[in-house]
Parts: structure tokens; C-alpha cells; sequence
């Protein structure tokens, strides 16, 4: 492609693209005025009905957890009783308020942006397409926000009310705070409160025109250049959009800046609890500014660090050896990668967005790779016998769903955990051979939770040095064993009797268990695995609930890729278009 080039081409591309945008504007803005309200009453309604139906039951059964509960100590427990009151009453009034701005955003956006998706899309009839998209599925979208917000607080809440109240291992010892440490940490959160809010707050206000500037500057070249994220014409009424629309992620930062300055304020009572020292926590409430501070400069690429003050206040810093190693096998690939994409010949030389040569996961990809390996794993137990059709119809009718939900994602990451092992890969090994490692992986915070110690326990894979009876022995035990202490595996038939090895392996997988058991706590989750556990169900029952049949459909489908052995492990995790298609294509049916 062709860019403009010279003052008056560019100026003609800018000025030529302007009557196609207002009109792609008007009409979205024409959309959000018909589907905007529906989407807000049903948003609106639906969570407000959830949250004032289950607020009573919220409230006992949260004092009732908190104050059976054998995690905290007796100090603690009573502050916690005695402070829940604020959140507690609070808690209606910010899902209401959170419900009405979620559902007016979303209400207003989705049509808009979904008429100007359409353009870079190969669409047949794009003019139909233009005046019909974003209307049923921004509806739709809605109903799902609600059926999510409905789990989180059936299943999620409970979920974790129910954690609390578990028995804690004899080797455990209850949180708690000394009763003499308790007036300084009180007071340290207060004064955090009242010093970091204000202080942060003017550090967000300060640097907001910087960031509001830079931003259109970066969009208007880029708009101008057909650079960056407008290189193709597709993307031209997208420059429009963004450009008009940035203000409103400005203020979306500083509101979420002084949100969050409260928690880092108060932050600085645990401060003094762990380092047990007035002068740390009044030293963390200053350092936190000059942190922020700094964050704010690197994200707007200001002036390196900062000119606050930053007093340390922590006493030492433990670093974990194997993260230390992760971290060092992600600078060695980032340096690989960086010094790879330096030979290649950038689309745009002028571009001043940023262009790594790096394929970027996206948090849906990630998903989307999760539940099809739980689909196809779920083929193979069915097949082997090590589920049942009973345990799905309870999973789908009766809600029990542990044995599913919990075992059967943990033993899918388990498997790539030991195909990205056995294959030396820097990172994990997906299913389309693509290493997900720090580099790749959605800058989001919980999926960088969620890689890291999957990264670490590779690492450990890797250092067991399983062999292939070993790992085949490992599918029976995760599913069906405790895997509890070593002696749980004594008549299992585990071909290896090291019990260091035995013991190690089971921390592994219970470890694996309790971050599938985190993950399912997330509404997206919860629906996305019953949708996958429907479809397992339809399958068997179109199959006349012959798991034999289904089995040998998987066998012959497998075959070629198993006689590979360990060479070729990566096979494994090949995609099932067809199945992948009618499991996320299709997803209304089930």
C-alpha cells in the first residue's frame, strides 16, 4: 500500500476520510439511541433485583462465615465483624450505581463500535450490515452481563464464603495481629488514607493533560501517516473514533486513580503489621506517591523515575529461584525476539506506535483454547470410562460439578504442562504450537497470575523427567485420587514407587486444582464450561449415550497422532475446527 506522502497528500487524506466518519457516527449514535435504554433497564433491573433479593443472605451468611471461621485469629476476627458494616451497607448502593453506568457504557458504545467493525470485516452485504449489527447482540451482550453478575453472586460468593469456613491444615497457623500492633496499624491506614488520596489524586490531575495531549498527537499523526493501528483503510473510521472518544479514557484513568489511591493509602496498616514498624508504614505512604508517580511517567513516557521522595520501607525483598529463572528465560526470548524482528522490514518505517514482532495472545484466545482442550479431554475420559454420562447430567442438572469443573480443567493444563516440558518450550505449548510465555501473554492481571506459576511448575515438570507410562498413570490420578499424601497412590498402579517424586507430582496437581478452583469462581468461566459440558451431554446423547462409540470416533481421529510417541507430543493439542466451531460458533444452541 501507498502512503500519502507530502504535506497536501496527507492533508487530503485526512480531510477526505472526515464526511465518511460523521456519517458511520451518526448512524451508531442513531443505533445507541434505540438500544441504549433497552440495554440499561435490562442491566439495571436484573442486577438490582439480584442484589436486593440476596442482600439479607449476604449479610447473615457473611457474619456467620466470618465468625465461624478458624483462619482468623480472635483480634482480627473482631475487627473484621466490626468493619464489615461499611462494605456491607455500602455494597446495594455500588452495584445499583455500577450497574446504571456499566449498562449507559456499554449501552452506547457497543452499537457504535459495532458499526464501525463491520468495515473490516468481509462481509457480503456491508450497507445491511452497518444498520443491523450491534442492535440483537448488544441486547444479548446484556443478558449475558446479567446471567454472569447472577453467578457471581450465587455460585462465587458462596464459593468463597465456603472457603473461609474449611478447616485449616494442623500445620497452619490462623491470621492474626497483635492487639498491641493493632492502634498503629489503624492509625497508619488513616493517615494513608488521608495523605495518599489527595497526593495521588493531584499527581493524576497533573499528568491527565499531558496524557490527553500526547494521545490525540499520537492518533492525529498516525490518523494523518495512515501509520500505526491506521494502516489499513478499514481502519481510518476507527482514528475518528478513537480520537473523539479519548477524553473519555482520561477521565476513566484519573477516576480510576483516585479509586484506587484509597486501597494504597490503607494499604500501608499491612505495612506496618508485617514489617511491625510506625517509621515503615509512614515511609511506605510517602514511597507509594513516588511509585505512582513513576508508573505514570513510564506509561505516558515522560522523564525516567521521579522527583517525590521514596523512602524504603520494607527490610529485605525474597526473591523465589524459580521465578528468578522464569523471568530470566523471558529476557532471553524477548532479546531473541527483539533482535529477530530487527531484520525484518516494518510495514511503515515512520510508525511511531510500537511494533514488536510478537504474536500477542488476546484474554479471549486464551479462553477459547482452555475450554476446547477441556472438550477434547473430556471425548478422551468418556471414552476411557473415567467419567461417566451421570457425572455430566449431575454437573448440568443438580450443579455438582467438582469432579468436572475442577478435575477435568486441571488435568487439560496438566497436559500441556508435560507436552511444553517434554518439548524444551520456553513457555506453554497451546494448541495451535503457538509457546504462550510471559512476552505473549494478555497484559491483563489475571492472566499473569495465572501464567506464573504454570510457568514454574514446568519448570518443575521438566526436572522430574517423567517418562510416557508415568504420565499416561498420571490421567487415572488426577481424576480419581485425592492426591492428598503419597500413600493415596499406593494401589494405583503408579509405575514409579520414589515417594519424593510421588509427593512432589501431588503438590503439583493440588496446586493446579486450587487455581482451576480460583479460576471457576469467574462468572465468564462458570459459563463457558457449562456450555462445553451441554455440548459433551448432546454429543453422548446423539451418540444413543454410547461411550464406545464415541470412543472409537475419537480413536480413529487420534490414532495417526498418538503412534507418534513422545516425539511428536505437541499433536496433541492440534484445534478441532470442526468442533471448535460448533461448540463457540453455536453456543445458543446448547
Amino acid at each position: 500500500m501507498e502512503f500519502p506522502s507530502g504535506f497536501l497528500a496527507k492533508l487530503w487524506s485526512f480531510v477526505s476520510f472526515l464526511p465518511f466518519f460523521c456519517l458511520l457516527f451518526i448512524l451508531g449514535l442513531l443505533k445507541a439511541a434505540i438500544i441504549g435504554p433497552v440495554v440499561v433497564g435490562i442491566i439495571v433491573t436484573g442486577n438490582s433485583a439480584v442484589v436486593v433479593g440476596l442482600w439479607p443472605a449476604h449479610v447473615l451468611w457473611t457474619y456467620f462465615c466470618v465468625a465461624r471461621t478458624k483462619r482468623l485469629g480472635m483480634v482480627l476476627k473482631i475487627v473484621v465483624l466490626v468493619l464489615l458494616v461499611v462494605p456491607l451497607v455500602l455494597w446495594p448502593v455500588v452495584a445499583v450505581v455500577g450497574s446504571l453506568l456499566g449498562g449507559i457504557g456499554y449501552g452506547f458504545f457497543a452499537p457504535v463500535i459495532a458499526t464501525f467493525e463491520i468495515l473490516g470485516q468481509n462481509a457480503v452485504e456491508k450497507c445491511y450490515h452497518c444498520f443491523a449489527d450491534g442492535c440483537w447482540s448488544t441486547i444479548k451482550g446484556s443478558c449475558t452481563v446479567v446471567e454472569d453478575f447472577v453467578d457471581f453472586c450465587f455460585h462465587s460468593y458462596f464459593s468463597y464464603m465456603d472457603e473461609l469456613r474449611e478447616s485449616m491444615p494442623s500445620d497452619e497457623k490462623p491470621m492474626d495481629v497483635k492487639f498491641s500492633k493493632l492502634p498503629g496499624c489503624l492509625l497508619v491506614g488513616l493517615i494513608g488514607v488521608l495523605v495518599d488520596v489527595p497526593l495521588i489524586t493531584a499527581v493524576a490531575l497533573w499528568k491527565s493533560p499531558y496524557m490527553l495531549f500526547k494521545g490525540w498527537k499520537r492518533l492525529l499523526e498516525d490518523l494523518i501517516g495512515r501509520e500505526g493501528p491506521f494502516l489499513e483503510m478499514v481502519c481510518v473510521p476507527f482514528a475518528g473514533l478513537a480520537i473523539l472518544l479519548w477524553p473519555l479514557a482520561v477521565v476513566g484513568a484519573v477516576v480510576g486513580a483516585i479509586i484506587a489511591s484509597f486501597f494504597l493509602g490503607l494499604y500501608g496498616g499491612v505495612i506496618v503489621h508485617q514489617e511491625d514498624s510506625l517509621r515503615m508504614g509512614f515511609s511506605y505512604i510517602i514511597s507509594v506517591v513516588s511509585q505512582f508517580d513513576e508508573y505514570v511517567n513510564d506509561l505516558l513516557y515522560l522523564r525516567e523515575g521521579s522527583c517525590l521522595p521514596r523512602p524504603r520501607y520494607r527490610r529485605k525483598m525474597s526473591h523465589s529461584p524459580e521465578m528468578e529463572k522464569v523471568d530470566s528465560n523471558c529476557h532471553n526470548e524477548l532479546k531473541i525476539r527483539g533482535e529477530g524482528s530487527s531484520t525484518k522490514k516494518l510495514i511503515s518505517e515512520n510508525s511511531r506506535t510500537l511494533k514488536w514482532a510478537i504474536q500477542q495472545y488476546r484474554p479471549m484466545q486464551v479462553w477459547d483454547w482452555l475450554f476446547k482442550s477441556c472438550e477434547e479431554n473430556g471425548r478422551i475420559l468418556l471414552r476411557d470410562g473415567l467419567i461417566s454420562i451421570k457425572d455430566i447430567e449431575e454437573c448440568i442438572l443438580k450443579g455438582n460439578c467438582r469432579k468436572l469443573s475442577i478435575k477435568l480443567p486441571a488435568w487439560s493444563i496438566l497436559q500441556c504442562l508435560l507436552a511444553s516440558a517434554n518439548c524444551d518450550s520456553s513457555g506453554l505449548l497451546t494448541s495451535d504450537d503457538v509457546d504462550l510465555t510471559r512476552s505473549n501473554v494478555p497484559r491483563d492481571k489475571v492472566f499473569e497470575w495465572f501464567i506464573g506459576p504454570l510457568l514454574i511448575m514446568k519448570e518443575q515438570l521438566k526436572k522430574l523427567q517423567l517418562d510416557e507410562s508415568e504420565e499416561t498413570c498420571l490421567r487415572k490420578l488426577v481424576i480419581e485420587c485425592k492426591n492428598e499424601k503419597p500413600e493415596d497412590w499406593n494401589d494405583s498402579g503408579y509405575p514409579s514407587s520414589d515417594s519424593v517424586k510421588r509427593a512432589q507430582l501431588q503438590a503439583i496437581i493440588r496446586r493446579l486444582q486450587g487455581i482451576v478452583a480460583s479460576m471457576s469462581r469467574i462468572p465468564t468461566f462458570r459459563r463457558r464450561f457449562r456450555n462445553s459440558v451441554k455440548l459433551l451431554y448432546i454429543e453422548a446423547i446423539q451418540a444413543g449415550t454410547s461411550v464406545n462409540h464415541i470412543g472409537g470416533i475419537l480413536k480413529a481421529r487420534y490414532s495417526g497422532k498418538m503412534s507418534s510417541g513422545r516425539r511428536n507430543r505437541k499433536d496433541r493439542y492440534e484445534n478441532d475446527d470442526v468442533v471448535g466451531n460448533r461448540a463457540y460458533g453455536n453456543e445458543d444452541v446448547v
